[in-house]
């Protein structure tokens, strides 16, 4: 399984709706409370190309996206073979 890091934020609803897409795959991930550490969010734009808001979702080297972008990767049918690789 490709490794998964998530930028999130403890009220973010939709960071803890892609977690939980994530957990019912089974995959696991490390995650980025920019909250707590906002060291780290230049780190978060810089890797999502400009990309300011959480959740920013990273699957191997790809950027996915926020949440409605995994989403749609579930509803493809394409997030599986994506874990997978």
């Amino acid at each position: 399984m490709q490794p998964i890091e998530i930028y999130t934020s403890p009220l973010c609803g939709f960071c803890h709706a892609a977690k939980r897409l994530l957990k019912t795959k089974g995959a696991d991930f490390s995650e980025v409370d920019v909250f707590r550490n906002p060291d780290r969010k230049p780190e978060m734009i810089q890797r999502a190309n400009g990309g300011r808001t959480v959740p920013q979702i990273f699957i191997g080297d790809l950027h996915v996206g926020g949440c409605d972008d995994l989403f749609e990767l579930e509803r493809s049918g394409k997030l599986d073979a994506l874990l997978a690789a």
